[in-house]
């Protein structure tokens, strides 16, 4: 772990404006006190509130923060924008509702040191008794479906390597983004390792995850199966 080495962290924020500006000042503080360089990629999207002019105020006034709007939302989108403009040699992306600091620096750290492997959270912990159940569902068909022997296909934060190349061409702009990510890293053979966070905060707003985007989600893994074969 060299102090020359920089780290991309790139943030999606969607109808965030009440706290994307307090998450951002949290993470560049914790990011200020690693032995890496960094910069923070905001990628505002489709939001119908005020996020995108707030996330140009932070890039105007902090280092290393920079903000690339884009006019349409979607999680997948805002990730492979915010991926394909990163700079840095070691790239990460988060949710930044749900991510703490700590969650975010350990799990950097662990990819610092872990050469040419891919890190990402496994939440163990759900605020609901139904997400848990949906949660779990949805894993299981995963692994099922592209044999996979990780947990928690959608926890962030995600981070890795410049030389997994792979993941820089990742084609999915919605919430199904995680599932391709981690079935390129089974194809690729890239190495994951999975870090245990158990915090369940949430900045603010709301989750966009109901009964609908659930079985969006089911239907599209099994889709994405097919397509794959």
């Amino acid at each position: 772990m060299t102090p020359d080495r920089l780290v991309s962290v790139v943030l999606p924020a969607h109808n965030q404006a009440e706290h994307i500006g307090e998450v951002v000042q949290e993470y560049t503080a914790a990011l200020g006190r690693m032995p890496l360089r960094h910069e923070l990629v905001l990628v505002p999207n489709g939001s119908k509130d005020a996020t995108e002019a707030v996330c140009a105020g932070l890039a105007a006034t902090l280092p290393h923060v920079r903000s690339e709007p884009l006019a349409r939302s979607g999680w997948g989108r805002a990730v492979r924008t915010g991926l394909a403009r990163a700079s840095g040699d070691l790239l990460c992306y988060t949710n930044s509702a749900r991510t703490t600091p700590a969650e975010l620096t350990l799990t950097i750290l662990y990819a610092a040191t872990h050469p040419d492997t891919v890190v990402k959270a496994n939440r163990k912990i759900r605020e609901h008794w139904s997400r848990r159940l949906g949660s779990l569902l949805y894993n299981l068909e995963c692994r099922a479906l592209f044999d996979l022997s990780c947990w928690d296909v959608n926890g962030t934060p995600k981070v890795f390597p410049r030389s997994c190349d792979r993941l820089l061409r990742l084609r999915r702009d919605d919430d199904l983004i995680d599932a391709e990510f981690v079935r390129t890293c089974r194809e690729a053979g890239y190495p994951m390792l999975e870090v245990p966070v158990f915090s369940s905060r949430r900045h603010g707003g709301k989750s966009t995850t109901n009964l609908a985007s659930a079985f969006r989600m089911y239907w599209g893994a099994w889709a994405m199966r097919h397509d794959a074969g």
